[in-house]
């Protein structure tokens, strides 16, 4: 695995403080109602993406998640001005202000969504996975989930098919807790996730979503099997949620006094604290990023709001096409 050194320290803060600010910035617009529909935060759970990120190739990895996928696209280099206007539904976002907080993608940077109808993007991800091996790319897909869809069915068929064929694909479901707002405990006989990968005797384990260092020598094992043609691993990352499911979860199923215990182990001020520990960088410098995280997330926001709505005639620019088929060809 590349060394985790002082950049990559520095790295992960900057990067994990601005995908916590930019979603703080989209919850505070959310309740001012210029984001609209759902809105799922990514809040505590930063480290699964910074440590993946640090174990993947961004020249040919691919990534496919569900509905909580704002801050995933940012990471593989998507601009979050795009992204912010994309919430905000404007013609500058990254699907054109059609796709808004669930559907967020960008075929460019190898991020395939957002997708919001749970669990639906399992199979997907292995049908990409399946293209690589097909082409021959070297890349793999990293297939994110969270607990709540490890329950469907369509688990099982991708899992089965991706061990028959040994696809390039990592599967990872990100446990944090609770899904919408029911535990863990109340959906299965056994709490341990990752052992449903045992049923096909695909590597499988659990690991602390809270640390990055912990992600990042999973993700590097799980990406390398899967990069020599030996095929998939499942990972259960370990992680919480500080937000509720989305905006409008009044999170009456647990205390404010388990949030806050799990606040103790907040992967950003455990970067921090590595930083400062080992000297890697002084309070006055960490000042600095934090400025420019916070001067960067009012960019954003600035750029999302004063970007125009997408005019009407989009909606028929985009329709499928087809030479003997009535409608307007599509344009975009």
């Amino acid at each position: 695995m590349k060394e985790v050194t002082k950049e990559v320290y520095l790295k992960w803060y900057e990067d994990m403080l601005l995908w916590r600010k930019f979603e703080d910035k989209l919850a505070a617009l959310y309740i001012q109602q210029k984001v609209r529909g759902f809105l799922h935060l990514y809040n505590g759970q930063e480290a699964v993406l910074a440590g993946a990120l640090h174990a993947m190739d961004l020249t040919k990895d691919k990534m496919i998640t569900a509905y909580r996928n704002h801050v995933q696209p940012i990471g593989m280099g998507v601009d979050p001005r795009n992204v912010m206007a994309e919430l905000l539904g404007k013609a500058t976002g990254t699907s054109k202000g059609m796709g808004g907080s669930m559907h967020i993608f960008s075929k460019e940077h190898g991020f395939y969504g957002g997708h919001g109808i749970v669990g639906a993007q399992i199979p997907v991800g292995a049908g990409i996975a399946f293209a690589d091996k097909y082409f021959n790319t070297g890349g793999v897909t990293m297939t994110y989930f969270g607990d709540g869809a490890a329950r469907q069915g369509s688990l099982h068929e991708a899992f089965n098919m991706a061990m028959l064929w040994k696809l390039p694909v990592v599967f990872i479901v990100e446990n944090n807790g609770y899904a919408m707002g029911t535990s863990v405990e109340r959906t299965a006989n056994h709490t341990d996730i990752w052992k449903l990968g045992l049923g096909y005797e695909m590597p499988c384990g659990p690991v602390d979503g809270m640390n990055p260092v912990k992600v990042a020598e999973a993700m590097h094992e799980a990406i390398e099997r899967a990069r020599r043609g030996d095929g998939p691993t499942f990972l259960e990352m370990k992680t919480y949620r500080y937000r509720g499911h989305s905006m409008s979860d009044a999170q009456l199923y647990r205390s404010k006094e388990e949030v806050e215990e799990y606040k103790k182990i907040d992967p950003i001020t455990q970067v921090l604290d590595v930083i400062l520990d080992q000297k890697y960088a002084t309070q006055e410098e960490i000042d600095v990023i934090d400025q420019k995280v916070k001067d960067l997330v009012e960019e954003c926001a600035k750029f999302a709001e004063e970007s125009p709505y997408p005019d009407l005639q989009q909606l028929y620019d985009v329709v499928y096409a087809q030479e003997d088929y009535p409608f307007t060809p599509h344009k975009l």
